[in-house]
């Protein structure tokens, strides 16, 4: 068999449980019933699954997304307004092209996904973020902020965002907050661009509705993925915007001469829904990663009593805040020894000034066992850092804890 670490993004590190990778537990991907699609596929379309394909994307595949859509989120959304991309990161850097000139301020939520902001910054912008709470973007102190780039000359063409299930905090914000803010990008001329990944990975009840399903049209662009429901080796996602923002996409150079994006995929994925085995799967695996959350939750309230953390309720990621006066960069090495590691907290903040006592965990990756065993060593880590604090005694070495 092939080396893994030279087909693959991650490698694993012998000893380390990793709660820094935002990934599927490898045995929940579909591979039979992915396998079954894309059999069906190639006999139901033959040769037009595997020839260029239409600009915005196959039209199987649009039909069926657009009902799918209308029956997971609130309000429906059109087949004009569908545009297929290589995944949700890639629907970023599109709109980015779009939007966004050299010198324009981008808006970012904060905390917010970190791989997001070398996508924006590839634009020249400038990446400023917005004012929050405990329940996420602020909308009267995001539109003072406004105000105040606006006299200052700056354009701001664009706020990212993940509402709903966040990267890396698990949060959503509040139905109150998305209609204000939504109101506040209409009046403002500013554009939205919502990244919707973790909607369908709801574990205590339905989503609340997207942002783009509140706003008019032209105000929100959504960015969504099969990355988490199916499998991210896919590279199947799509863009919503009204019909306008998606004419232009189909107009772009590359789009006009490689005759539309993952075409093949996406026509596989059509089958793969409209034979009923993605709702199945995305149950199935649903009820895997809540157990997985809940293993990961009691873990580190039993073993990491101090950390001040709640339960998402949904997506992949668990916001954790550190007892002071402990920090993400100095407990990371303990960590490490003790066998578990994590993403440090101010890697999601655009200026890297906040979250230096925070860490984002994952519990995508692990079975439930191993995230107990995961939190019960980040446990002994903290106390380890305690226990060498300035004015304590040095504690004895033991060999057999990795310390």
């Amino acid at each position: 068999m092939d080396n893994p670490v030279a087909v693959i993004q991650y490698g694993p590190r012998p000893g380390i449980l990793d709660l820094g990778w935002g990934h599927p537990r490898p045995e929940l991907l579909p591979v039979e019933q992915w396998l079954e699609a894309g059999q069906t596929t190639l006999r139901e379309h033959a040769w037009q699954a595997l020839t260029y394909g239409a600009a915005a994307g196959p039209r199987p595949f649009i039909e069926w997304l657009t009902d799918h859509l209308g029956g997971c989120d609130h309000g429906s959304t059109q087949p004009s307004e569908v545009f297929v991309t290589n995944g949700a990161s890639h629907g970023l850097a599109l709109v980015a092209d779009l939007l966004v000139r050299p010198g324009d301020v981008v808006l970012v939520d904060s905390p917010t996904y970190h791989l997001a902001f070398r996508t924006l910054l590839d634009q020249g912008a400038e990446l400023v973020g917005v004012p929050t709470d405990d329940q996420g973007v602020h909308p009267a102190m995001t539109a003072e902020l406004l105000e105040r780039l606006a006299r200052s000359g700056r354009r701001v063409p664009m706020l990212y965002i993940v509402p709903t299930f966040a990267n890396p905090t698990g949060r959503c914000l509040p139905h109150e907050r998305r209609v204000e803010l939504v109101d506040l990008a209409r009046r403002a001329g500013l554009t939205i661009v919502e990244d919707d990944t973790y909607r369908e990975m709801a574990y205590d009840g339905p989503a609340p509705p997207s942002l783009w399903s509140l706003a008019e049209r032209g105000t929100v662009i959504r960015l969504g993925t099969f990355a988490k429901t199916v499998a991210p080796g896919l590279r199947l996602g799509w863009i919503n915007a009204e019909g306008g923002f998606v004419r232009r996409l189909t107009g772009l150079g590359y789009i006009n001469s490689g005759g539309g994006v993952n075409h093949t995929t996406a026509l596989t994925m059509a089958t793969f829904g409209r034979s009923g085995a993605y709702q199945s799967h995305v149950a199935a695996t649903g009820r895997h990663y809540a157990a997985q959350r809940d293993a990961l939750v009691a873990g580190l309230r039993t073993c990491a009593p101090d950390l001040q953390l709640s339960a998402p309720a949904g997506g992949w990621f668990l916001w954790a805040d550190l007892p002071s006066p402990i920090t993400a960069s100095s407990l990371a090495p303990v960590a490490e020894a003790h066998g578990v590691a994590y993403v440090e907290g101010r890697r999601f903040f655009a200026d890297g000034a906040d979250g230096h006592r925070a860490v984002r965990l994952s519990f995508s990756m692990l079975p439930p066992g191993e995230l107990q065993e995961a939190a019960a060593r980040l446990g002994l880590a903290l106390e380890t850092v305690r226990q060498r604090a300035p004015g304590r005694p040095e504690p004895a070495h033991d060999p057999h804890r990795g310390g």
